[in-house]
């Protein structure tokens, strides 16, 4: 972890709003229709309702149905939780994409899968192959004002990553460190924690997760 610390505008850990997310969003365009089918396809596949869903994520049965709907454009975070709700990786939430050469192991630039968070600013770009694993491995692109939602999560397993370009403001156990490029981290995924750009370029993160027995 780099050494530079900040608390953000004047030292003010963002609020915790009780596992609250942001207002359902007006635009519902194809790519939140396909993400909530898919959200909704697997928690009937694994035999769960909404509400029940709802008790194992902390989040409403409202914004769960919003999502499903696509009345909302889930954050980094609500997809998270789903995803440990749901027992997949979160990658199982990617645009679907075809290669023009299937490789078991490999994965070529142009046959990233894509997650496109257009409200929290974030695109996801698989780097590991779409096979369920230990390891899920990203390219985090950050626009300014992105995040991975309103509030801090944690959950098993451990988080690592490397800053390619812009700034990263990671917030660790309520404290901020904002990493440049070259800057890298690790951590236990049981510190709570959340991330955003606060600058006015875009942020650009290599991004390794180990989800660990759930």
């Amino acid at each position: 972890m780099s050494g530079r610390s900040s608390a953000g505008r004047a030292g003010v850990v963002p609020q915790a709003e009780a596992l609250a997310e942001p207002a359902a969003t007006a635009l519902a365009d194809d790519g939140d229709q396909r993400l909530g089918e898919t959200i909704r396809v697997m928690r009937q596949r694994a035999g769960l309702s909404i509400q029940e869903v709802a008790k194992r994520t902390g989040l409403s049965s409202g914004m769960i149905s919003q999502v499903e709907r696509a009345l909302a454009t889930p954050s980094v975070r609500t997809l998270r939780l789903l995803s440990i709700a749901l027992d997949v990786p979160i990658s199982y939430f990617f645009e679907e994409h075809a290669p023009a050469s299937p490789a078991r192991y490999i994965v070529r630039k142009n046959d990233r899968r894509l997650l496109r968070l257009t409200a929290s600013g974030v695109v996801k770009e698989a780097l590991t192959p779409a096979e369920k694993g230990e390891i899920e491995f990203y390219e985090l692109t950050l626009n300014p004002g992105g995040s991975s939602g309103t509030d801090f999560v944690r959950h098993t397993g451990e988080k690592a990553g490397y800053v390619l370009a812009g700034r990263l403001r990671l917030w660790l156990d309520h404290e901020a460190h904002v990493l440049e490029p070259g800057d890298s981290f690790r951590f236990p995924s049981t510190v709570p924690h959340m991330f955003d750009n606060p600058t006015q370029q875009v942020a650009r993160v290599i991004w390794v997760t180990t989800l660990g027995p759930r």
